[in-house]
């Protein structure tokens, strides 16, 4: 069960850094780790961790709260969101990775390049639920904001009786190239399209709402299904509910990383279950039966607990821990950890009966040596020592 990555090592920075050097950091991480330029397995998570990282840093309020503590969990807004065009200055991160290296990926193209470029990008948000909403599962509504498909025009950009054309400037080309000369000779230099934005195409009669981006910034509220058994760190990808795409293209996903709260009764290690049940002495001599909760709702059972009871030993349960997601109704162990309880007020009765069993067992109270309960009180002492 994984924790959250610290947010300045996600960057790479220091925590006494400045905002234009996390701002820097994004810029520099952003271009390396872009799912269209970045090969490895979990190329979505890292962008989105990437993405969740820059949007509590970047916000001084929002970062204030991370560095006190340690989590933005529960703040209007959370953590969502970036604005990669205000990062790069109007450019995307493919608009930069062409720039560096070149090439016309980033306008005109093939199809399948500008279907890909004008893709919506994923987004990530955090959700808090509590260990009994993990263990049966929930549904949880959460709100953000996000560049959604325009209402007015349907995400495609155009006003009434518009059309989506060829740059004449670049004829579809989306860069424009200029030479210019210099003492070592002419230098020749290719920039996005200052008409299209490196789109290649324009739209003749855009739609007035959205600028004839087919988008615009909204803010939602959105229903999860929390699966039973979820842990910290379990991500949900809601498929089409990250950015929306440019001009009608496809939408990327939200990405729901989980943090389950910690317990006053349960300590959770992995599936299984930790608690503690307190017994008296009699009964961990003796042997007993003693009634335990269970996580889940109205859930109660019997616990034998064994005669000769040793304070801090242990009995597990089958069955009565988290579910297991995919188990088919499998769960976890509750392991019950037994705290013998010495009295501390006694009645007169009860010090005859302790002094009678001290007599039987050898121990000479009255001549200081130490009874029973004083051992027992003794042990308990150095362990919480």
């Amino acid at each position: 069960m994984a924790d959250k990555r610290d947010y300045y090592k996600v960057l790479g920075v220091e925590r006494d850094a400045t905002a234009d050097q996390i701002k820097r950091a994004f810029r520099k991480k952003a271009v390396k780790l872009h799912p269209d330029h970045n090969d490895a397995p979990d190329a979505n998570e890292q962008f989105a961790e990437l993405n969740e990282a820059y949007s509590v840093l970047s916000d001084d309020q929002k970062r204030a709260m991370y560095d006190r503590y340690g989590t933005v969990d529960g703040m209007p807004g959370g953590s969502g969101y970036v604005d990669f065009s205000d990062i790069f200055g109007g450019m995307g991160v493919d608009d930069i990775f062409s720039s560096i290296f070149g090439g016309g990926g980033s306008g005109g193209g093939s199809p399948r390049d500008r279907a890909r470029r004008r893709a919506g990008r994923d987004m990530a948000i955090s959700l808090t639920v509590s260990l009994e909403e993990a263990a049966i599962g929930c549904k949880k509504t959460i709100s953000f904001d996000r560049l959604a498909p325009c209402g007015h025009c349907h995400g495609s950009g155009r006003g009434e009786g518009g059309q989506e054309k060829t740059c004449p400037r670049c004829n579809g080309s989306g860069y424009v190239t200029t030479v210019q000369r210099s003492i070592f000779g002419q230098m020749q230099s290719s920039a996005p399209c200052p008409d299209c934005g490196g789109e290649g195409t324009i739209v003749d009669k855009p739609c007035e709402h959205c600028h004839g981006e087919g988008r615009s910034r909204t803010h939602e509220r959105l229903d999860v299904e929390v699966p039973a058994g979820v842990a910290t760190g379990r991500q949900l990808r809601l498929r089409g509910y990250g950015e929306a795409g440019y001009r009608g293209a496809a939408s990327g996903d939200l990405i729901v990383t989980i943090q389950v709260e910690d317990n006053e009764r349960f300590e959770r290690h992995g599936d299984d279950l930790l608690s503690e049940v307190h017994i008296g002495i009699a009964e961990a001599a003796l042997g007993c039966l003693v009634e335990v909760k269970g996580i889940m709702p109205d859930e109660e059972f019997d616990l034998e607990v064994p005669a000769g009871t040793q304070y801090g030993d242990t009995v597990s349960v089958n069955n009565f821990g988290m579910p297991r997601i995919g188990g088919g109704g499998s769960r976890g162990r509750l392991v019950v950890q037994l705290r013998v309880v010495v009295p501390t007020n006694l009645s007169n009765k009860q010090r005859e009966l302790l002094r009678a069993f001290a007599d039987e067992m050898g121990d000479d109270v009255a001549s200081g040596k130490k009874s029973v309960t004083d051992r027992i009180k003794s042990a308990l002492d150095d362990i919480l020592d």
